[in-house]
């Protein structure tokens, strides 16, 4: 199913920022913008997260225009 919707390998960005990069991440120091390394990490995790969702239905979006004009 991913061979022809690889468009939405996009929603696996938002589980590897928060869970597989996690171990890597937990830090308390260095602070980065005043937060601990790990809040920072997870603000940007979260502020991702819709694009990554808008690139999967933005592809998605695309695939059906394609199989309809075909």
């Amino acid at each position: 199913m991913i061979a022809r919707r690889p468009h939405l390998l996009w929603l696996l960005g938002p589980f590897v920022l928060y869970l597989g990069v996690l171990p890597f991440a937990d830090r308390v120091r260095p602070v980065v913008l005043g937060l601990p390394f790990l809040f920072f990490w997870l603000l940007c995790a979260t502020v991702l997260t819709p694009l990554c969702v808008w690139m999967a239905y933005r592809g998605d979006r695309r695939k059906k225009r394609q199989e309809r004009a075909s």
